[in-house]
């Protein structure tokens, strides 16, 4: 029976490891797994949509993207889709971009191309590329997505467009990576999907705090009501996450998470490129309004602490032969692991990753909080002038 009693620093590093245990179970199951339960409620026929199929237009700002908009281009402008243009801003590109879009322009009706004036200082050029592209655009709803980003398939806009409900002004849709080779790639694709249960879910949750351009839509009058991003026009980016803080809320926001209806995005080969779009995030994610990223943070805190009282519990259990606090602190880790397996697994897959997470989960579960502190240190070494777009 002495084997079986704890003492005081074994009882509380166990309550502890059940209480963590509890937490990380519920945004599971409560959160993360909002993706997978939508997807289940639409086969089912119990999520509405709209049968209408209103006149869009599709922006994008390309800068040195002439490789990428020869891919890109045809598979947005080949869209299963009655009515839409297609408008291109291009930044100051200095490579065959003006060719590429002058040569498209004339096999593909839809399509029209601006610039952005060679006198702009001191404003982000990306916000001033949409800005131009918004004003020029024909439709009151307006899709975005980005150069390095190719539907998934031709019903891309027909899926975004069946939310396009009257009460709705804003539509979140999915990006991801297909299946790669390369560990810098999985960690890229891991850490693609993670943001996305999380901002994702919250948006089904009634709790939208973000978007993201690569695949995002909003009504045109609602650009204009906001002053477009005239708030952070001097930011080096937030030009989808910081002004979908702003305007989105639980009655107007919408979110669309067929496969079909995705953003592959092309594979990420150099790490300096993810560090930097990391960093220029970390530096816009302290702007936003609401409680939603306190939550997302308690989640990552929560979730370091039970690591550490499971291992703790473990390492003690074992040092001190007493096998059962080892046990039950290595029975909560299994548990949790496979809930936390089960949920990320059914995402991934409905959302055409074609990618198992199983032994690399436990690693990027503790990366990807490290990482995120790392490029936040990062963003503080660079100091204020960072932010701001030369």
């Amino acid at each position: 029976m002495e084997a079986f009693t704890f003492n005081t620093a074994e009882l509380i590093l166990l309550s502890a490891a059940g209480v963590l245990f509890i937490i990380q179970v519920i945004y599971y199951l409560g959160l993360y797994n909002r993706i997978h339960s939508h997807n289940k409620a639409v086969r089912k026929e119990e999520t509405h949509f709209t049968r209408e199929l209103p006149p869009l237009s599709v922006i994008l700002c390309a800068r040195n993207e002439a490789d990428n908009l020869r891919k890109v281009l045809p598979a947005i402008l080949e869209q299963d889709y009655p009515q839409f243009e297609v408008i291109v801003i291009n930044d100051a590109s200095t490579d065959e971009t003006e060719d590429v879009l002058g040569f498209m322009e004339e096999k593909y009706p839809h399509l029209y191309h601006s610039f952005t004036p060679d006198s702009a200082r001191y404003i982000s050029h990306k916000k001033l590329a949409l800005t131009l592209g918004i004003k020029a655009s024909k439709y009151d709803w307006l899709v975005f997505t980005e150069t390095n980003c190719i539907p998934a398939s031709k019903d891309w806009l027909k899926l975004m467009a069946r939310n396009f409900t009257s009460q709705t002004q804003v539509v979140l849709g999915y990006s991801g990576y297909d299946r790669t080779k390369g560990w810098l790639h999985k960690r890229v694709a891991f850490d693609t999907l993670f943001q996305s249960l999380r901002y994702l879910g919250l948006a089904l949750a009634g709790k939208p705090y973000m978007g993201i351009g690569r695949n995002l839509a909003y009504r045109k009058e609602l650009f204009f009501k906001q002053k477009g991003f005239s708030s952070y026009l001097n930011l080096q980016r937030g030009e989808d996450d910081l002004f979908i803080n702003q305007i989105a809320n639980s009655s107007n926001t919408r979110v669309e998470t067929d496969f079909n209806a995705t953003m592959r995005i092309q594979p990420v080969y150099r790490y300096k490129d993810w560090k930097e779009e990391k960093v220029s995030y970390m530096a816009t994610a302290r702007f936003y309004h609401g409680a939603q990223r306190y939550l997302l943070g308690f989640e990552t805190l929560s979730r370091l602490l039970f690591y550490a009282t499971c291992i703790a519990g473990i390492v003690f259990g074992i040092l001190d032969f007493h096998w059962l606090v080892a046990g039950i602190a290595l029975l909560l880790w299994l548990i949790r692991y496979t809930v936390q397996a089960i949920v990320i697994n059914q995402t991934a897959k409905d959302m055409g990753g074609n990618r198992k997470y199983y032994f690399s989960l436990p690693v990027f579960d503790i990366l990807q909080p490290l990482q995120s502190l790392k490029f936040k240190l990062c963003r503080l070494l660079r100091g204020k002038g960072d932010f701001m777009r030369r």
